[in-house]
């Protein structure tokens, strides 16, 4: 019985012990693949889509009058003789956020064309989405629009977030986009760049 007993106090006292190898080799473990650079890497995230379902007919586009950040009112009519690419989208979305900086290179790469990007979020406070997009890399210098109560996403047939419709310069729908895209993918910018070169040609 007495040995039994020294037995267990032995098998008590080396548990502690073989609790802090345990965590030790972790430690070590985790250091080593830290270093090689294989710590728990994420996963890479899936390509996103680059394709745009062409609208035939095309169908005229909803009018609208949103305020930015800085509470300027844009009115979609006002962009008429424009391609417009209008988009959206909420800060909680994923797939809106890993867009988005691909807007931002779309619309630095046709800065000099008649194209502009209306990014119109829905429900969420102005001064929460200037903090999201100021983390952005590259940050939108496109118009970030206001839809508080979702009326113009109800309007435009809205059921999901990232949703994005583009405009041509006569004010019609003739893509559209549901889910993310790569919108500097080279078969999207070909699509606008086709549409802004027909509209040179009728001239």
């Amino acid at each position: 019985m007495a040995n039994a007993t020294a037995a267990r106090s032995r098998i008590s006292s080396a548990r502690p012990h073989s609790r802090q190898l345990q965590r030790l080799s972790s430690l070590l473990l985790w250091a080593v693949l830290s270093a090689t650079g294989t710590a728990l890497a994420a996963p890479p995230l899936p390509e996103m889509s680059h394709t745009l379902t062409a609208l035939k007919p095309a169908k005229a586009a909803k009018n609208f009058t949103l305020p930015d950040l800085d509470g300027k009112p844009h009115k979609l009519s006002d962009y008429r003789g424009k391609v417009v690419l209008v988009n959206f989208w909420a800060t909680w979305c994923p797939p809106c956020r890993r867009e988005m900086p691909s807007m931002e290179r779309l619309s630095q790469r046709l800065k000099n064309q008649p194209f502009v990007i209306l990014a119109i979020n829905q429900q969420e406070d102005p001064e929460q989405v200037f903090v999201f997009t100021g983390q952005l890399d590259p940050s939108p210098t496109f118009p970030i629009l206001f839809d508080r109560n979702s009326k113009i996403a109800n309007a435009w047939g809205v059921l999901g977030l990232p949703a994005s419709f583009i405009v041509d310069q006569q004010g019609r729908v003739v893509y559209r986009a549901m889910g993310g895209r790569e919108f500097d993918h080279p078969e999207i910018e070909r699509a606008i760049r086709g549409l802004l070169k027909n509209e040179r040609l009728k001239k």
